[in-house]
């Protein structure tokens, strides 16, 4: 992709997140222009550890995923000198990223309505939490698996044989993550017409819930309780994965003519005359009977093949690829989808938000820890004596601090 600006060049964000939802949140950001200044504890962001694998200087690969574009100084601040350090930072900030546990800023005199409000009207300040901080779960700490279970998210995946299954990848912080993006242009678009900042109250439990796509509106219409499909669809059929030749492919037939379509592809003419498959409802119905039967006449086809065949014909139809397989595909490397710096080995996914004008772009590998800790504390107007001062006291640190 080009390198611009970017269209948040010129928002200066404050990230005080660690893990997952909040870094990945931050990341995006940065990605489209903003300048990103990860505010990391004496220890730093524990996902530096969460490894195998690790780089060749030792950063985890799960730290390396969603902290790029930004820069980190180390800062402690449970000390009053780090409390001060951080208002200084926020100083033309536009934006505070937090995931502290509820209660913890306004612990240390920082609450939004007390103090960063009244000092910092414009700011917008945005908190992640497991729950909130008040209600019956209020001030809980939230982890993803634990939240996809009590969500409900847990429930709905897997297959009858396996039970309730976590989802692979940890869509509560990721979707969390991408729900705060949206909160932030949110609130930034607004401040343009009032002049103000807000308060961005961001929870993995409201996000987890609001991901219960199609199952909670199933059943808060029906009053039945969704039950775990595996790889199908609830509410279309075949809308799952089939064994081919060599490989599972899995269809996503929406409508009755993509059905007749792919019928028609796979030589099933008798299927798409058959009365038990008439129409989704039908289909969906009877999908214990016609699974066996699709799968007799895919038997004869290679997935690859077939999948480019049905795409080219309008039928929603796909392999099911390993990582490696994706990130080796051509599409995948002509959409921009894995992303590197010259120079430098570090690899990620791409940037899925393509701008025509103003197009994200990665600039720079994530930060080793404190990386940025003296060239963002003398942007702050701090002299270089203080700024020894503050490293020699432990207030700033540029090397994590260990035990």
């Amino acid at each position: 992709m080009p390198h611009s600006a970017g269209a948040l060049a010129g928002t200066r964000v404050i990230d005080c997140t660690r893990v997952l939802g909040g870094p990945y949140c931050t990341m995006i950001l940065a990605d489209h222009g903003a300048e990103v200044v990860k505010v990391e504890p004496p220890q730093g962001d524990e996902t530096r550890d969460w490894g195998p694998p690790f780089c060749a200087d030792g950063e985890a690969a799960y730290f390396q995923g969603v902290n790029r574009n930004k820069r980190s100084i180390g800062l402690d601040l449970s000390k009053d000198e780090g409390k001060a350090v951080l208002m200084r930072l926020l100083e033309g900030a536009d934006v505070i990223a937090e995931n502290f546990k509820p209660g913890t800023l306004e612990k240390w005199g920082l609450g939004y309505e007390e103090v960063l409000s009244r000092r910092f009207p414009r700011l917008v300040h945005c908190r992640i939490t497991g729950f909130g901080a008040d209600g019956p779960l209020g001030g809980f700490p939230g982890y993803d698996a634990v939240i996809q279970a009590m969500s409900g998210m847990m429930s709905v995946n897997g297959s009858p044989g396996s039970g309730p299954v976590r989802v692979g990848t940890p869509m509560v912080d990721m979707g969390t993550g991408l729900n705060a993006v949206i909160a932030i242009l949110m609130a930034l678009l607004e401040r343009e017409r009032s002049g103000r900042g807000q308060f961005l109250d961001l929870t993995l439990y409201d996000c987890a819930v609001a991901l219960l796509h199609p199952q909670a509106p199933n059943w808060l219409m029906s009053g039945r309780e969704p039950a775990i499909t595996g790889n199908a669809h609830p509410n279309i059929y075949p809308y799952d994965a089939f064994r081919t030749r060599d490989k599972q492919a899995f269809l996503a037939i929406g409508n009755n003519g993509q059905w007749a379509r792919f019928c028609a592809a796979i030589g099933a003419g008798e299927l798409a005359e058959d009365a038990r498959f008439s129409d989704n409802a039908a289909r969906s119905r009877n999908r214990a009977e016609l699974k066996p039967l699709l799968e007799a006449k895919l038997a004869d086809f290679e997935c690859d093949a077939l999948c480019e065949t049905l795409l080219r014909q309008g039928v929603p139809a796909g392999p099911v690829n390993a990582i490696p397989e994706v990130f080796t595909h051509p599409h995948t490397l002509h959409r921009g989808m894995r992303a590197s710096v010259e120079g430098d080995e570090w690899e990620a996914p791409g940037i899925a938000a393509k701008l025509s004008r103003t197009p994200g772009s990665v600039r720079a590998a994530p930060p080793f820890f404190g990386n940025a800790t003296r060239e963002v504390l003398a942007e702050a107007g701090y002299a270089a004596a203080e700024i020894e001062i503050l490293i020699e006291t432990g207030v700033a640190l540029t090397e994590r601090r260990r035990g």
